[in-house]
């Protein structure tokens, strides 16, 4: 991580409150903050095997379709499979990505559990898009963290003379 500033001295001689520090993202830790410590070849190895995890799954899917067929299962269970996949692959998808674009979005919610174990590809597939954009979850921690350190700044930063006799030595009275 960078440097910190210094702690300017709080008013009224009070000790003042920590720098508040950023909250680590999975794998990732604070190197999001600074973009340290091999951030951006960990968002690609990162990507790179959540990809493959994908294209792997997408395989294990394909498998248990074939084996469906073979054993002459109904057309309409079969397809109801099919579509119950897709679906649920489709919800996890955008769920997951829409946590991560806006907080409280509910992407951890735990009555879409369920249909996020069924939807795991979706859920893989958005994982390695964000990869390629940021650190899933980056933005929601940056924004967070850039508010808690300007309410930190704005709380021990050091007032100086009377604010209303500054206006009137701007006007030259």
């Amino acid at each position: 991580m960078s440097k910190q500033p210094p702690i300017p001295p709080a008013a009224g001689g009070a000790a003042p409150e920590q720098r508040p520090e950023p909250r680590p993202i999975r794998f990732y830790g604070t190197s999001w903050v600074d973009h340290s410590r091999g951030y951006t070849l960990r968002r690609f190895a990162l990507g790179f095997g959540t990809m493959m995890l994908a294209a792997l799954s997408a395989l294990a899917l394909r498998l248990g379709y074939e084996g469906l067929r073979i054993n002459e299962t109904a057309g309409w269970l079969t397809m109801l499979v099919v579509v119950a996949f897709a679906t649920c692959s489709a919800i996890a998808f955008t769920r997951t990505w829409a946590g991560w674009n806006r907080e409280g979005a509910g992407a951890d919610d735990p009555s879409f559990r369920s249909i996020k174990a069924v939807g795991f590809l979706g859920l893989l597939l958005a994982y390695a898009l964000r990869s390629g954009i940021e650190a899933p979850g980056e933005r929601i921690r940056r924004r967070e963290y850039e508010e808690e350190l300007a309410r930190w700044q704005q709380l021990t930063t050091r007032r100086s003379g009377n604010p209303a006799r500054r206006g009137r030595r701007r006007n030259g009275r």
